[in-house]
């Protein structure tokens, strides 16, 4: 009844910028908090940003300072604005919402099925 898609990785140069999307569609009622998690090769999935319906935002400390998570709630969209890349953010990325769906109102946690970054030396 829902889906996650992500859009925007790729390779880019050690320094660089991209900014990620996660367009959120389907039945649902509400979206509350939304988050961007990574997961390397060989490595457990990380919290790398998140922000509540109310605009607070949460940063892992390896993020703060290089990247900015915001949303357009009209878009049912969550953006991460990644700068000043390093060879570590490589990862495949992947958006996580906290949704409330239609005519039930349960909650549940939902997943995209994330997107490649690559950041080369």
């Amino acid at each position: 009844q829902v889906q996650l898609v992500e859009s925007g990785g790729g390779l880019v140069q050690a320094g660089g910028s991209l900014r990620l999307s996660c367009a959120a569609s389907g039945s649902f009622f509400s979206i509350n908090a939304l988050g961007w998690y990574r997961q390397a090769p060989g490595q457990q999935r990380e919290l790398v940003a998140v922000i509540t319906s109310g605009g607070s935002t949460n940063y892992a400390d390896s993020a703060k300072d290089r990247f900015t998570i915001s949303r357009d709630n009209a878009k049912n969209t969550v953006y991460l604005q990644m700068n000043s890349l390093k060879p570590e953010d490589t990862a495949v990325y992947y958006c996580n919402a906290d949704i409330t769906y239609r005519w039930s109102y349960k909650r549940s946690d939902c997943w995209g099925l994330g997107t490649q970054v690559t950041v080369s030396s």
